[in-house]
């Protein structure tokens, strides 16, 4: 629902800050006090376009900010995730800073965004009924998504969706192979050659670290032998090796270490050195035994290297990358391995179509149930509303080819009054009628409707009596489910009201300013008052106007 709005700087309006409650909420005041800017600015927040001529004169630019309360909303929660905008838990800010030259910044919690991803998010939050441009029900989208939520069709509709997917799937990989059957069989042929020729070469990232390492040792192997026989002639076997001059300072010190103590230290630091000397003479020898001249074993290495560096220049990728190549080319080979059969693609394409078909069938039957139960409810709603005689369908006009919704498009029809044939609801040239109407859709599938928040404008226009009295009356249950705002010029939907807001505006060193004030019972009593006596209010209309707020109360107690 809706929680605040916040308004700065927006045609009469300087500051405004209104915190909603859930419920009913009228909106009342004098003709031209600023009613609809409240809802002018909510669309601007949820993405509407405009210019800077809404800018408040004298100003720079106009800010406005709606906080919703977001709980309990999990394709709203995914949305917001896919788009990177998450927030607190619980809470969506919408903000639009439209500058006086008319650029324009919107936010959503915290972030930018575009006008279409505000409109997106705006089709979550609320709906405006009564303009045209802000009328969500207008779109046939809507219209069937209302349709289906209210008829239950949501699941099946769901696997429409997914059997036309798989079924265009198919489709397209047929029409793919039969357009591409050529060259997916020279690439067929090219991959199966190439696929042999690596599977030949059996070839892979460990050999070639092997090939290496092995190849160095033979090809250096006289230079490696010389080095490991220099270095125990060096250490033990010459005249002077470094093992046994070492050997011959320890024995000389161990000889006069019971003269000086001081020399025990010293022979401890030798020691070491003397086995690590003799170990370095043991590596060595098994080194050098290990080593040996193989000219042939170096020949058929080196045949090696030259068969695996011929293939990376052939297929154009690193030694080392030729296993990886091979693994690519067989997975290729496999995704093609199917489309070898044209017959068998189409098989799998009709398979495919039937399965949408006969879940589109399920569909078409489920929707003219619901279509037929939505039809006769909003037509009671309508007669209630002062459009006796009005007719309202929920048309389901076949499609001349199947879509991803279904095989039918729904399309709502309506008539306002006797002897008019039914029209689409986009055409209905009254914004009253097309306000009331909406209230007839809304109240037949309150129970159904996702988006928490309502708003109807213009809702009495043409209007009164006891036909206002219903109106009021559906704005109420309707708020039990909803939140719902309504902008209304009749004291009996005014009064049916579970609070009521007035708004007003004043003259100030030649500046006009709308304020908006939330009303206790006796300032509800005076402006309905006001509502049913015009210019002078006396008692009696004050009177009337109790009874008429009192009977409201009991009737949402009963």
């Amino acid at each position: 629902m809706l929680r605040s709005l916040s308004i700065r700087d927006y045609v009469i309006v300087d500051r405004l800050q209104l915190d909603f409650e859930p419920g009913y909420t009228a909106l009342t005041g004098e003709t031209g006090a600023g009613k609809s800017i409240l809802i002018d600015a909510l669309a601007l927040a949820l993405g509407e376009r405009n210019d800077g001529s809404v800018v408040r004169p004298g100003a720079e630019r106009a800010d406005i900010t709606a906080e919703f309360e977001v709980e309990s909303r999990p394709e709203l929660a995914r949305w917001m995730a896919e788009n990177e905008l998450e927030a607190e838990e619980g809470c969506c800010l919408l903000r639009r800073v439209i500058e006086a030259t008319g650029r324009s910044r919107s936010f959503i919690n915290g972030r930018p965004a575009t006008l279409a991803q505000c409109r997106e998010l705006g089709a979550f939050l609320l709906d405006i009924h009564g303009q045209h441009q802000h009328q969500s029900l207008l779109g046939a989208a809507t219209q069937r998504a209302l349709l289906d939520g209210y008829g239950g069709c949501d699941a099946q509709a769901a696997a429409v969706s997914g059997a036309w997917r798989t079924w265009q799937q198919r489709r397209e990989s047929r029409i793919s192979f039969e357009t591409n059957a050529a060259a997916y069989a020279a690439e067929r042929e090219t991959l199966e050659w190439t696929v042999r020729e690596l599977d030949a070469l059996a070839f892979s990232s460990d050999e070639w670290q092997q090939l290496q390492t092995e190849h160095g040792r033979l090809s250096h192997a006289a230079s490696l032998i010389e080095a490991a026989q220099y270095g125990m002639e060096v250490l033990s076997e010459g005249e002077n090796a470094a093992l046994t001059q070492v050997n011959g300072v320890a024995s000389r010190l161990e000889q006069l270490v019971d003269h000086d103590p001081a020399l025990r230290e010293i022979l401890e630091v030798l020691e070491p050195a003397r086995i690590q000397l003799q170990e370095a003479v043991y590596a060595l020898r098994h080194y050098q035994q290990k080593l040996d001249l193989d000219p042939q074993r170096l020949r058929e290495v080196e045949q090696r290297l030259d068969a695996v560096h011929t293939a990376a220049r052939k297929y154009r990728v690193p030694a080392e990358e030729l296993g990886e190549l091979l693994a690519k080319q067989r997975a290729r080979l496999e995704e093609l391995a199917p489309g070898a059969d044209g017959a068998a693609l189409r098989k799998l394409e009709e398979e495919a179509q039937a399965i949408y078909v006969a879940e589109a069938k399920k569909l078409t039957a489920a929707r003219k149930k619901a279509a037929k139960q939505l039809s006769e409810q909003v037509v009671a709603a309508m007669q209630r509303l002062a459009m006796a005689g009005g007719t309202f369908e929920a048309q389901l006009d076949p499609l001349e080819q199947p879509a991803v919704y279904g095989l039918e498009q729904v399309e709502f029809r309506v008539s306002a009054h006797a002897g008019i044939a039914p029209q689409p609801l986009a055409k209905v040239a009254s914004g009253g009628e097309l306000s009331r109407i909406s209230l007839a859709i809304q109240t037949a599938t309150s129970q159904v409707a996702e988006v928490p928040t309502l708003i109807f404008d213009e809702v009495d226009a043409g209007i009164g009596g006891r036909v206002a009295e219903m109106v009021g009356k559906m704005l109420r249950d309707l708020g039990k489910r909803h939140q719902v705002l309504c902008v209304t010029h009749l004291p009996q939907v005014a009064a049916s009201a579970d609070q009521q807001w007035q708004v007003s505006k004043s003259a100030k060193n030649g500046s006009v300013t709308s304020r908006v004030a939330p009303l206790d019972r006796e300032q509800r009593v005076e402006e309905i008052a006001r509502m049913l006596g015009g210019i002078k209010i006396t008692e009696t209309t004050r009177k009337h106007a109790a009874e008429m707020l009192g009977g409201a109360q009991r009737r949402r107690e009963e």
